[in-house]
């Protein structure tokens, strides 16, 4: 029979410190009070001191309440049941639907085996050119978007959701605005991808604790669903959402803050949860795509500073658009030499263009006299960015490189793009009006 607390020593923001004995880290506990019963968690062990974080926050807990240990870590459920549904960040249901509890399995759970893992070389194709075309997406990548406020990063995600070739989607939403969750709400159910996904919300008036608890139950539940077989996308927003919960936590229990007052074991808990990324070998994989906005635009930021470290790349979203020059998916060599002959060609040689579309705009900025040639790339370039560029785009890679070819070839002859003449003689369109 297990010990009922009844002398709660100090509580400070959602965190309640009571001391007791035989109680193990990350153990759950009940706290009865006047309001009823909340969950809490055990966050830390300190001379028979006990940290509670209580998941739906401290409001109407008293010192004289009681905490009774379950013996058991946090679990969630897990069951082809999910699909279709929306929860909380405690795995309560949203959508007015029957609570799961059949099935529970833990979260929180250490990583992969790596000898379990195999090397990802299968394409995730999403319809959109500046992915699929240039930085390709790889099952069992991880990679985040760096993007700031106002950008439609959400948007962005929302139209991945929809349009990528996987089985299925899980949805982490983490310090989301209600608007942005009806959004995703609203934009899968009347789009049809609804029923393969599975969304965890927890909006900016939930409490704060709740937002720590949304990447791991959708890994979790992502790990189960891959193991089956399936392709598992993981979707989250924001990371910087995460990442601030991290620091209001660690401030209230009085550890020393580190950069900017994050926790010093930032970088592992964002490692903790990015490395859940896994192609099983004979099963299916997970992929973690996840928006990270830089306060002030910063980069050096700790948040995308120890992101960067530990994914494999970026996409950087500004002006509504995915930047060609800094965006990196460092997998996409594995993938893009096995879709078409001309993939690589077409992506480099556009690029590069394109790179030289952005030193004619910057002479024609500053009124030097354009030539022939600053001429034709500047009708490129405008191309480029109102075609290529276009976020909105649902067209398959091979309507895609077809789409390169023929802005290359309505802007310049074939020897000004620099392209080896087997493949000139292969795919360029032979009727073109030359810009």
């Amino acid at each position: 029979m297990r010990k009922v607390y009844t002398q709660i020593e100090q509580i400070a923001g959602n965190v309640v410190t009571v001391k007791a004995e035989e109680v193990a880290y990350g153990e759950l506990a009940k706290i009865t009070s006047r309001r009823g019963i909340s969950l809490a968690q055990v966050i830390r062990l300190e001379d028979g001191r006990v940290s509670l974080q209580v998941l739906a926050g401290t409001k109407g807990i008293s010192t004289d309440s009681e905490v009774r240990f379950l013996g058991r870590t946090m679990k969630t459920a897990f069951t082809t049941l999910l699909l279709g549904r929306i929860f909380n960040g405690s795995g309560e249901p949203l959508d007015k639907g029957p609570a799961i509890t059949d099935i529970l399995i833990d979260i929180c759970g250490p990583s992969v085996n790596p000898s379990k893992r195999i090397i990802p070389d299968k394409m995730i194709r999403t319809g959109i050119p500046m992915i699929d075309v240039f930085n390709t997406l790889v099952e069992s990548q991880k990679l985040p978007i760096f993007s700031v406020a106002g950008e439609p990063y959400n948007q962005l995600l929302a139209r991945i959701a929809l349009q990528a070739e996987v089985d299925i989607i899980i949805l982490g939403g983490m310090g989301l605005k209600y608007d942005d969750y009806l959004f995703f709400r609203e934009f899968l159910g009347n789009n049809g991808a609804l029923p393969r996904s599975i969304l965890y919300i927890h909006t900016a008036s939930d409490p704060t604790v709740e937002c720590i608890l949304v990447p791991d139950m959708c890994l979790a539940v992502a790990e189960q669903f891959a193991l089956q077989g399936n392709r598992v996308l993981v979707l989250l927003t924001d990371m910087t959402n995460f990442a601030d919960s991290l620091k209001e936590i660690a401030n209230t229990m009085e550890q020393i803050p580190s950069n900017r007052g994050y926790p010093g074991d930032l970088y592992s808990q964002l490692a903790a949860r990015y490395e859940k990324a896994v192609d099983f070998e004979g099963a299916g994989s997970i992929t973690i795509l996840t928006v990270t906005t830089m306060p002030s635009d910063d980069i050096t930021h700790p948040i995308p500073d120890n992101t960067g470290y530990i994914t494999e790349g970026q996409f950087y979203l500004r002006n509504g658009r995915i930047e060609p020059f800094g965006s990196l998916s460092r997998l996409k060599q594995q993938v893009n030499s096995k879709t078409r002959e001309d993939h690589r060609t077409i992506m480099d040689s556009m690029i590069q263009l394109y790179a030289m579309y952005k030193e004619s705009r910057e002479k024609q900025s500053m009124g030097f006299r354009m030539s022939d040639w600053d001429k034709k790339l500047l009708l490129y370039g405008n191309r480029f960015e109102r075609e290529m560029m276009n976020l909105n785009m649902d067209i398959p890679l091979e309507a895609a490189l077809d789409l390169g070819w023929k802005i290359l070839a309505e802007c310049f002859t074939p020897s000004e793009t620099g392209i080896t003449s087997i493949l000139i003689e292969k795919y360029w369109p032979k009727k073109q009006e030359t810009c």
